[in-house]
């Protein structure tokens, strides 16, 4: 089995990359398409991981395994492709991801003291810095923090404290155990 690891931005890629450097990865890297994620969370966007698709074994199956906060839209496959895709398992990281760092900095109850009135990412760029640096949503910043901090367990407690829909699982479900 192969795997289409598609992530919706740059701070989902910060994050798998993060699990995927320190070892906690679910998905091996050898397993993965191109043996790396890819930004976007549509097969339409990637020709290349389309041509890798095509060029697979005719038994090769390929597991799409999509990243992010928005995960609401249903994934277009081309149709010569839909007989090799065993599967779309989607990945929630929602509201959005900053809701991590706002667990890992202890600041969950204030920050549901303003839910109502702000967004995550807004609350994080006020309330958070890290090594002298106020928080970015880019990919340097978050992948230092993550792979600085404990991701593993951010992951964990977002889990617990979040309530997804019942097709949505949770990035810590990716979390390979060491």
């Amino acid at each position: 089995m192969k795997y289409l690891v598609l992530l919706e931005g740059k701070c989902e890629e910060a994050m798998v990359q993060s699990l995927i450097d320190t070892g906690r990865f679910a998905i091996p890297v050898d397993d993965m398409l191109d043996e790396r994620p890819f930004l976007g969370l549509s097969i339409k966007r990637h020709p290349q991981a389309q041509i890798l698709i095509r060029q697979l074994m005719p038994e090769e199956k390929v597991k799409v395994v999509r990243i992010g906060d928005t995960l609401s839209d249903n994934i277009s496959i081309p149709k010569d492709l839909k007989k090799k895709i065993d599967g779309v398992e989607n990945y929630c990281t929602k509201p959005e991801i900053e809701m991590l760092l706002i667990i890992n900095e202890g600041l969950y109850d204030d920050y549901q003291k303003v839910k109502n009135t702000q967004k995550p990412k807004l609350f994080a760029k006020s309330h958070i810095t890290y090594k002298g640096k106020k928080y970015k949503p880019s990919y340097p910043w978050l992948y230092e923090y993550f792979t600085q901090e404990d991701l593993v367990s951010m992951l964990q407690e977002y889990k617990r404290l979040s309530n997804h829909e019942k097709e949505e699982r949770h990035v810590y479900d990716l979390v390979k155990e060491p």
